[in-house]
């Protein structure tokens, strides 16, 4: 079976909400992404679980320091089985050099991206960090210097996902989050594309949260999901 290019989103604040969605989805349909606020509330054991339980699981910790620190941090998650992790790109070429280092001395290791630019920022919360440039330069920039670290791919906007494929080739993944199907509330993201529009900009992967998470039937939301973006695989080969 193909896999699946849906990861969703599991943006809880403690193990017990998110492990009884996990038992309600189905692994052959989608990926699990688990974040911070999730990650430090529940551990490693919880990571470890959703594993054992069939899924891939995208581990987003956006690790940002000093390069030793982020290699060794990057070994710790694969011992724990995670499919896939990210770094900051932002943390420089040195620093993702060594993360990917650190991973291909393990005998299978987790794919590994790294982040461009939130998909909570526009152009004006990137000059009050002293960046005056439009989001969509600078997530090419640090797309490019990603590639030259030798990293898997980037997470990115979908409405970078074209220029980015444009730019970088087919075999460099576009993970995207900021995923919302078409007359669902952008929350608190800024740029954002349903997934349609995503997969045709060159997208990879999508990364769904609320919209799935927050539904009143979060299997039939997936399911819905998985069948559209079906339909529009089968359209394109």
């Amino acid at each position: 079976m193909t896999e699946s290019r849906i990861i969703v989103a599991l943006d809880y604040p403690e193990a017990a909400p998110a492990l009884a969605l996990a038992e309600r989805l189905d692994p052959t349909l989608c990926g699990l992404k688990v974040g911070k606020e999730l990650f430090v509330a529940a551990g490693p054991q919880l990571v470890q679980g959703l594993v054992h339980r069939g899924y891939r699981v995208f581990l987003d910790l956006k690790f940002h320091d000093i390069p030793n620190t982020v290699a060794q941090a990057c070994k710790a998650a694969a011992r724990l089985g995670v499919w896939m992790l990210n770094v900051h790109a932002s943390g420089g070429l040195t620093m993702m050099r060594a993360a990917r280092e650190a991973l291909e001395a393990l005998n299978s290791r987790p794919r590994l991206i790294a982040v461009t630019v939130l998909t909570s920022l526009g152009r004006q919360d990137l000059a009050q960090i002293g960046l005056d440039i439009a989001p969509e330069e600078q997530v090419l920039r640090l797309a490019r210097l990603t590639r030259a670290a030798g990293l898997d791919g980037v997470v990115c906007s979908a409405r970078e996902a074209g220029i980015l494929r444009r730019e970088l080739g087919q075999d460099f993944l576009l993970v995207t989050p900021g995923i919302r199907p078409a007359g669902i509330s952008a929350d608190d993201q800024q740029r954002v594309l349903t997934p349609i529009q995503a997969l045709h900009a060159g997208a990879d992967y999508l990364v769904v949260g609320r919209p799935i998470t927050r539904a009143p039937d979060p299997v039939a939301a997936l399911q819905s999901l998985h069948d559209e973006i079906t339909t529009f695989s089968g359209e394109q080969t």
